[in-house]
């Protein structure tokens, strides 16, 4: 009887450590994050510098934690998978010095990995990926959507502007005087608020699959400050209702139009704010009226955010299509699919 084989997925291209265990059959056996929000909470964002330096000191004990929890060892290992890119290039640099110092010294090939691709793939962990598919995929750093015609294969057809949607969640989050990150918490409140500010819905009405919002950033602001100016108290379970609902309708509209426009089998949520409560349901009552033949596919809350277990599923692609990297292999922070 054959072995089982095994890919060692690394991934560091912002502020978790995360290392992974992934079968050859894509079942994920182990997957360890070590998360830094405590220690940037303080600043309000992630500082660069900092997250280097977690990377460091945890990056071996991770990697170590993964192995042990899976119950492998270098021997049961086919190849070893790192983020390449895009994210941040001092944090690039620590996931990719570990992953290429541990593959030469045991002999293994190397496998670059793009970040987002590893965000669409973590919904193969949930069912198989069937083509053509869209992907939104919604984070901090990225609001995009992407048609795949079929495995590895990535056409951006719709994208932001200006700001992510992740990203004006965390800007909102901070004028209402929340902790960083703030996405899970303007959620909440939304929930327990109505839409009785009307912010703007940018492009919504455009012929395009394009996205902005910084215009629905700036009138959340605006507003806000023009009430403290006038010693206006404002609820702010309306004002984060409100945002939200902003946030929503134009994801909708846009990846709806997208269905529209490239007809698909499967729709993929997929990045951190895929964990987001408002839109998952705000998608899944969408596309059972309007698609009810389109599979609607969210990775699990802890699949959503970063992590390795993703960087393996995108890896072994990239593997069976022999996308191997040299030993020269670099962070690129702008990388894209």
């Amino acid at each position: 009887m054959e072995e089982k084989k095994y890919i060692l997925a690394i991934e560091s291209s912002c502020d978790e450590t995360s290392v992974a265990v992934v079968s050859l059959e894509n079942d994920l056996v182990s997957n360890v994050v070590a998360s830094q929000i405590l220690s940037h909470k303080r600043f309000g964002g992630v500082v660069p510098e900092v997250a280097s330096r977690h990377h460091v000191e945890q990056i071996i004990s991770c990697m170590e934690e993964a192995m042990t929890a899976a119950s492998v060892t270098v021997a049961d290992l086919e190849a070893v998978a790192v983020t390449e890119g895009p994210g941040l290039v001092g944090a690039l640099l620590i996931g990719i010095s570990a992953a290429k110092a541990f593959a030469w010294a045991n002999d293994l090939p190397l496998i670059p990995v793009n970040h987002m691709a590893g965000h669409i793939y973590a919904a193969s962990y949930v069912k198989p990926l069937e083509f053509p598919l869209m992907a939104l995929l919604v984070s901090g750093g990225h609001t995009e959507l992407v048609y795949m015609p079929e495995h590895g294969e990535y056409k951006i057809i719709g994208e932001t502007r200006d700001d992510a949607a992740g990203e004006a969640y965390d800007k909102v989050g901070r004028v209402l005087g929340l902790d960083y990150p703030s996405g899970k918490e303007i959620d909440e409140l939304a929930h327990q608020g109505n839409d009785t500010f009307n912010f703007p819905r940018a492009m919504i009405k455009e012929d395009n699959l394009d996205f902005s919002f910084s215009g629905l950033k700036s009138a959340f602001i605006n507003t806000v400050h023009n009430a403290e100016q006038k010693n206006e108290i404002l609820d702010r379970l309306d004002l984060a209702a409100s945002f939200q609902a902003s946030v929503v309708e134009v994801l909708k509209k846009k990846t709806l139009d997208a269905c529209t426009e490239y007809p698909v089998k499967q729709l993929v949520v997929a990045g951190g704010v895929a964990a987001n409560k408002g839109l998952r349901q705000g998608l899944t009552d969408a596309f059972a009226k309007s698609f009810p033949d389109v599979e609607l596919i969210i990775p699990p809350l802890n699949l959503c955010g970063d992590n390795a277990g993703m960087i393996g599923a995108a890896a072994l692609v990239e593997y069976k299509k022999n996308n191997l990297a040299g030993w020269d292999l670099n962070g690129n922070p702008g990388l894209s699919l």
